[in-house]
């Protein structure tokens, strides 16, 4: 793994942290660049409290779908004891008002922590997700070298704007959104773990002016990518550096990097065994962490079909294919991983406490664009610059069994014990991924019939999913339609696809009793509900980060947890059997992540203006899932709204 880290890393420090301190148009960029693209971070108003029984009311909405008439009864009896005047949730909403008063962002800490730091579960799979570039066509090394040269070049080309702090500032509605994790939270950062919840490293500025660099032969290096003047390596210098990289890989190293797959409490010890055992590997561990990103360069892989190659493609984005493939040439804790495969399989693994999806299609787009533009690469002359330096791990015997038992719990299922319950984690051979490209039509049928292109294929999800199994079930959306960066601090908030409306459409779609102008009112019903949650999240206005922030306040004061959270409605309503998330890029990638439950599906979209790529994950210790099945039922529901719009009343015609 090659580790880009600067000439003088050693002198450099870090910001160490468990915490990082209305209808709406989709993020644009300014016209107009400012002095700084932090410049405005302090004007940005804070993220809101929403009122307790607004809250409360739209749980209730949330819920109903997925409850039976008895059920909901019962729940809505707790929510109701829960929210009256003078009772827990008022005195738990007061407290949380008064926490947002005093903190820079009341959710921005909690989020941190419990969505991610506090997460035990190994990274890969479960929480990083992959994306695939279009596929290359590499003749030989060489080619496949001269791209990750013109990628690195991408980035820090990138990097330049982000250090002189001259990026576009993204834009909604006519105002600025939070900058924060563009400022150092994607380049230049890594998770370090921890025996019980982990931490995470920033180096910002120019104190990180290496990259690291993985090869196939699990060789560590890093290369200093930057001259002492400042000046980034220009292409054929990185490409020099490179070959010299593949020169000085002659044997297959350890597979220390696999530890980094393990569950986050297990590797945390590791972590510290391996630290401690030489002060080569402190050194190492340190270069790795400070480094702008990590580069993979992978070697091939076992041919695949032609029909599941992009299957395949984001596999090897996803957790690399195994402990015998390029699994082990990763370092899972580094925020970005370029992987640049043999066979053209390119892309990144995120790992992603920090920052969101935007952000990094937004390094993505512009990094991809930049080798668009520089054309073919000519064949490098010699150039005289310090050898990339190799990193050797020390390993002894414990640490050897240590990596042994990380290839078998990657590779295979195993079970650990859980905060509540034993949960199985499910890992490479038990996860199956399904990719493909629906061609038929892409953003232009939905936006033709002045429909929200998301909010259609949201509703096309609930109807593939409804077609198979008969009944509804919790749906989250998650990254750009879900962002709440109009406040200082803002991530995201969950759109709840599953609605009220999304499940009468899908009965009437199933019920042949109902006329076509009956099914595409409710389409368009179905439709509007989750584009109005869509832009009430957007204002911090929906309720699962309220409902966690009163969850909090009522552990951190002592208290016992509300009965609205012990409810099994409510564990029903987390129980997410899809999870989803979009982030258009203006390429065409492919975005991959694992189910957010054991029995559940990760669904992945990047809508085109003609057609749709789409990857869907399960697990195969759950038989009843089988993302292949939902991918037919999503392309022929898919179809069916399309039809809709085409037939009925005032749609606009395509020719198909």
């Amino acid at each position: 793994m090659l580790s880009v880290v600067a000439r003088n890393f050693f002198k450099q420090g870090a910001v160490t942290a468990t915490k990082m301190t209305k209808p709406a148009q989709a993020p644009t960029k300014a016209p107009m660049i400012m002095k700084s693209y932090l410049s405005h971070q302090s004007t940005l108003p804070k993220l809101p409290v929403p009122p307790l029984q607004q809250t409360l009311y739209k749980y209730l909405l949330a819920v109903q779908p997925l409850l039976s008439e008895d059920e909901y009864t019962n729940t809505k009896q707790i929510v109701e004891e829960f929210g009256k005047p003078g009772r827990l949730g008022e005195s738990l909403q007061m407290k949380l008002v008064q926490r947002a008063q005093k903190a820079e962002s009341w959710l921005s800490e909690w989020w941190l922590n419990v969505a991610y730091l506090d997460f035990r579960s190994p990274v890969v799979v479960n929480l990083s997700p992959g994306v695939a570039f279009p596929l290359q066509d590499f003749a030989d090394q060489k080619e496949q070298l001269r791209f990750a040269s013109k990628l690195i070049a991408g980035v820090l080309d990138y990097k330049v704007m982000v250090d002189s702090e001259n990026l576009p500032i993204d834009m909604m509605g006519g105002q600025p959104l939070c900058m924060d994790q563009y400022n150092y939270k994607i380049l230049s950062s890594c998770r370090i773990p921890g025996p019980k919840r982990d931490s995470v490293v920033v180096y910002p500025g120019n104190k990180a002016n290496a990259l690291s660099t993985s090869y196939f032969l699990i060789q560590f290096f890093t290369l200093d990518v930057y001259y002492p003047s400042g000046r980034p390596l220009g292409i054929d210098e990185l490409f020099a550096q490179l070959e010299k990289i593949i020169n000085m890989s002659t044997k297959r190293a350890r597979l220390v990097g696999i530890l980094t797959t393990e569950h986050r409490n297990t590797w945390g010890k590791v972590y510290r065994k391996l630290r401690k055992l030489d002060k080569a590997n402190k050194k190492i561990l340190e270069a790795i962490e400070r480094s702008i990103f990590v580069l993979c360069l992978d070697e091939h892989t076992i041919n695949v079909p032609v029909d599941q190659r992009l299957s395949g493609l984001a596999c090897q984005m996803l957790h690399g294919g195994g402990s015998a493939k390029n699994s082990g040439n990763r370092w899972a804790d580094k925020t970005l991983q370029f992987i640049v495969g043999r066979e053209g399989n390119c892309g990144i693994s995120c790992e992603h406490s920090l920052a969101d999806g935007p952000p990094m299609v937004s390094m993505l787009d512009h990094s991809l664009t930049f080798i668009e533009k520089v054309g073919n690469v000519p064949k490098s002359a010699p150039i005289n610059l310090p050898d990339p330096k190799r990193l050797e791990f020390k390993v002894n015997d414990e640490l050897l069994q240590d990596i042994e038992i990380a290839e078998q719990h990657l590779d295979t299922c195993y079970t650990i014990k859980g905060f509540l319950t034993s949960l199985h984690h499910r890992m490479v051979d038990d996860l199956q991924v399904h990719a493909i490209q629906f061609k038929p039509f892409g953003k232009n049928i939905p936006k033709a019939n002045r429909m929200s292109p998301d909010a259609f294929i949201q509703v096309a999800l609930q109807l593939a999913y409804y077609r198979i199994y008969s009944q509804p079930t919790a749906t989250y959306e998650l990254a750009k339609s879900a962002s709440m960066r109009r406040y200082r601090l803002g991530r995201t908030d969950a759109v709840r696809s599953c609605t009220i409306d999304s499940v009468n459409f899908c009965k009437a779609m199933l019920n042949e009793k109902k006329t076509r102008s009956e099914k595409y009112r409710l389409l368009r019903k179905a439709v509007e509900a989750h584009k109005t949650y869509t832009n009430e999240a957007l204002f911090g206005d929906v309720i699962d980060r309220h409902l966690l922030g009163l969850k909090l306040t009522a552990i951190e004061s002592g208290l016992n947890v509300p009965e609205i959270f012990t409810d099994p409605a409510y564990q029903i309503a987390m129980h997410f059997k899809l999870s989803t998330s979009q982030v258009p890029s203006k390429f065409d990638l492919v975005m991959c992540f694992g189910p957010a439950v054991p029995d559940g599906y990760g669904v992945y979209y990047n809508p085109q203006e003609t057609h749709i790529n789409f990857t869907l994950s399960a697990f195969n210790t759950s038989p009843e899932r089988d993302p292949q099945k939902l991918a037919i039922s999503l392309a022929a529901s898919l179809m069916e709204m399309q039809q809709l719009t085409i037939q009925s009343e005032g749609s606009k015609l395509f020719n198909d």
